[in-house]
């Protein structure tokens, strides 16, 4: 729990110390190379806490004392015994659901509907991207025994990814509320050890690669958004899986 708590603080001190870069979504055809250059000019400091994370969940995989810690906090779980709830399995999209929910109520974040739902499908598929292939090739046993499909967390890499992209929405019309979707995380995170289903290291690691995944999408998101906004291009609509062993979710991206 107070390596949780430390990687929340961690997370929110890098955001408040390196800043993010404001983005106006009514920038016109005109303008877009300016867009372009000045507002997801990539800014690679960004990139400090989920490479931290990421290493820790890699180090740990082989370090004998990073495995101790692995060990004696499954120990303590077990030793407590805490009622197992599924709840991990929901709170991982409530974050994005929460930028919704805002835009909902007339608090407006800084992009529309069509481009924020075009950022955070594009944050997904690059989650499932890094997290589903790293099971298969690592396959590290859960700490239930039930597979080898542990690290990383993909439910802690969604919820991280669901976090990172209030944060991104709301951070200029509302810091607090643009960070309330990190202790949401934290719990899924959390979770996700207490009912035995990752190690510590998982945890950190999917943490890493959620916030790594939305930061790599608005990077894209002026190219892929061009793509969408070609005068000849057709309308669609796209739907993709996020899929884990007995979880199962659906992404949908619309072009209109």
């Amino acid at each position: 729990m107070k390596l949780l708590t430390m990687i929340l603080t961690a997370l929110i001190c890098s955001n408040v110390f390196y800043g993010q870069i404001k983005a106006d979504s009514s920038v016109s055809e005109d303008h877009i190379s300016e867009y372009k250059d000045n507002i997801y000019k990539p800014n690679y400091k960004k990139l400090i806490v989920p490479t931290v994370f990421i290493g820790y969940g890699v180090i740990s995989l082989t370090s004998d004392a990073l495995k101790d810690l692995n060990r004696s906090t499954k120990y303590e779980i077990g030793e407590h015994q805490p009622k197992k709830i599924k709840l991990d399995n929901y709170t991982q999209y409530l974050p994005a659901a929460m930028v919704y929910g805002y835009n909902l109520t007339g608090i407006k974040g800084k992009h529309n509907f069509k481009e924020r739902t075009i950022i955070y499908g594009t944050s997904q598929l690059i989650s499932a991207a890094f997290v589903l292939p790293l099971k298969h090739i690592i396959k590290e046993e859960r700490p239930d025994g039930s597979n080898s499909l542990s690290f990383p967390s993909g439910h802690t890499a969604t919820a991280f990814s669901s976090a990172h992209f209030l944060f991104r929405e709301y951070q200029d019309e509302n810091f607090w509320m643009a960070i309330s979707g990190y202790p949401v995380a934290v719990f899924t995170g959390v979770y996700r050890t207490l009912n035995d289903k990752h190690w510590v290291g998982d945890v950190v690691a999917g943490a890493g690669f959620g916030i790594l995944s939305t930061e790599l999408a608005y990077w894209l998101f002026p190219i892929i958004n061009r793509m969408f906004n070609k005068k000849d291009a057709k309308s669609f609509a796209l739907i993709y899986p996020v899929a884990e062993p007995k979880n199962f979710g659906a992404g949908f991206v619309l072009n209109f």
